[in-house]
C-alpha cells in the first residue's frame, strides 16, 4: 500500500512535491475494524524498513548500485588554489601616471581579447601637467629643428657639431615620450580571463605600475597546501581531484584534464607556515576561474581492493553516517557505516555493510524524506 504526503522542497523552484510512500515496521498494523492487515498480506516486517514504490523511485531520480571493491588510492584532502600558468599570463600596465578609469564591466573573470581596453589614464588634472604632452611638444620642437639644420648642413652652412646637437636632442625628445602614454590606453596583449585586478577606478598610478593581470584560460596550475604532518606522502603524491569553491557538482579530476605533476616541496610555503605547496598544470574546460580556493584531494598510493561507494550515497544524521540499502524492488533500509578516505568522488566503507550490496547512489535526499516523514497513514494504528 502507498500513502501521500507532501514536502515543500526548493520553494523558488518547486512549489511542493508529492511523493507516495509507506513506512512499515514490526508493530502490528490493524484497520479501522481491528483486523491484522498482515494476515492479508501486508508485507514488509523488516524494523526500519523504507518502502518507495519503483515509480516514485524513478519519478524522483532514486538509483542504487553495488557496492563494490576496486582499487582505491591514498587521499589526503586539502585546500588549495586555482593560479594561472606562469608563462601563460600578462600584465597589464599603466602607460603613464594619472587616474586610472576602468573600462565597463572590467572585474575577475572577465574574458578579453588581445588588444582589448582594460583602462584609461588621464593625467590632464595632475599637479604640474601632463608629462608626456610636454615631452611631445618638446620633441616636436626639437624635431623642426632638426628639419630646418638637415639642408643647411648639405649647403655647408652649417658645421657637423651643430647638426649632432640637434640630432642628439630629437632622439632625448623621442626617448622621454611615448606614443602609448599618450594613448592613455592600458590593454591586454594576450586573450584570456582577467585574473585579477591591483587598483580601484579613480586610484592614482604611476607609470608602469601594474592594473590587471589576464591568465590565458587553456592551462592552469592547481596549487595545494599539504599540511606537515603529512610530510611522509609528499613522495607519493601522483595526481589530484579538486572542488572550485563555485562549483557544487563532483570533483574534477586532474588525470581528465591531461593533469601533470610540477613540483612538490619539503619546505613550507612562505605565507603559509606549517603547509608543503604542492604544484599541479592541467588543461582548462572553460568552466574554472584562475584565483579560485578550491577543496583539493591528492591522490596518493593505491590499494587494489576497498569497498567504495559514490559520495552522495553518504547520509549525515547528528555527526553519524548511514547508506541506505534496497532490500527489495520497493524497499530500503538504513545501514550505519564508518567511512574512511575520500577521493572527493568516491568514499572507502571500512565497516557496515558488505560487498554487493545495493547502496542509493543517488536521491539519497528523497529516501531520508521517506524515512522522517511523521505522517501516520488514515486508518493505521501502531499497537505497543
Amino acid at each position: 500500500m502507498s500513502y501521500p504526503f507532501a514536502y515543500k522542497l526548493f520553494p523558488t523552484v518547486l512549489s511542493a512535491i508529492t511523493l507516495t510512500i509507506a513506512v512499515s515496521c514490526t508493530h502490528s498494523h490493524s484497520d479501522a475494524h481491528g483486523e491484522n492487515l498482515a494476515d492479508e498480506g501486508h508485507g514488509h516486517e523488516h524494523e526500519d524498513e523504507i518502502v518507495m514504490s519503483p515509480a516514485d523511485a524513478m519519478r524522483f531520480g532514486v538509483f542504487a548500485e553495488a557496492a563494490t571493491k576496486t582499487p582505491f588510492c591514498e587521499i589526503v584532502k586539502v585546500s588549495g588554489e586555482v593560479l594561472p600558468a606562469a608563462t601563460d599570463r600578462s600584465v597589464v600596465s599603466a602607460p603613464t601616471a594619472g587616474i586610472v578609469r576602468l573600462a565597463s564591466g572590467v572585474e575577475p573573470g572577465k574574458t578579453v581579447r588581445s588588444g582589448e581596453l582594460i583602462a584609461s589614464i588621464s593625467a590632464g588634472n595632475m599637479t604640474g601637467g601632463d608629462a608626456n604632452r610636454m615631452a611631445k611638444v618638446s620633441l616636436d620642437a626639437a624635431k623642426r629643428e632638426l628639419d630646418r639644420l638637415t639642408p643647411l648642413l648639405k649647403d655647408g652652412l652649417i658645421t657637423k657639431k651643430e647638426y649632432n646637437e640637434a640630432l642628439r636632442s630629437y632622439e632625448e625628445a623621442k626617448s622621454a615620450y611615448s606614443p602609448a602614454a599618450a594613448t592613455g590606453r592600458a590593454s591586454s596583449s594576450i586573450s584570456g580571463v582577467v585574473s585579477e585586478l591591483l587598483v580601484s577606478d579613480g586610484s592614482f598610478v604611476e607609470a608602469g605600475q601594474p592594473i590587471a593581470t589576464v591568465a590565458r584560460s587553456q592551462r592552469l596550475t592547481l596549487k595545494a597546501l599539504l599540511p606537515s604532518r603529512h610530510v611522509d606522502m609528499l613522495p607519493r603524491v601522483a595526481s589530484a581531484n579538486f572542488v572550485p569553491s563555485h562549483s557544487s557538482g563532483e570533483a574534477i579530476r586532474l588525470a581528465d584534464r591531461g593533469g601533470k605533476l610540477l613540483s612538490s616541496s619539503t619546505s613550507a610555503a612562505d605565507n603559509t607556515p606549517g603547509y608543503l605547496p604542492v604544484y599541479f598544470s592541467f588543461d582548462n574546460h572553460g568552466d574554472v576561474v584562475p584565483g579560485t580556493p578550491a577543496e583539493v584531494y591528492l591522490i596518493g598510493s593505491q590499494r587494489a581492493d576497498a569497498l567504495t561507494v559514490p559520495v552522495g550515497a553518504i547520509s549525515e544524521q547528528q555527526g553519524e553516517k548511514f547508506v541506505y540499502v534496497k532490500v527489495e524492488d520497493h524497499a530500503y533500509a538504513k545501514h550505519p557505516v564508518k567511512v574512511g578516505r575520500n577521493d572527493g568522488r568516491r568514499v572507502e566503507i571500512l565497516d557496515g555493510i558488505s560487498e554487493g550490496d545495493s547502496v542509493v547512489a543517488t536521491g539519497t535526499t528523497f529516501v531520508r524524506l521517506a524515512e522522517t516523514s511523521t505522517v501516520v497513514p488514515e486508518g493505521h494504528s501502531h499497537n505497543h
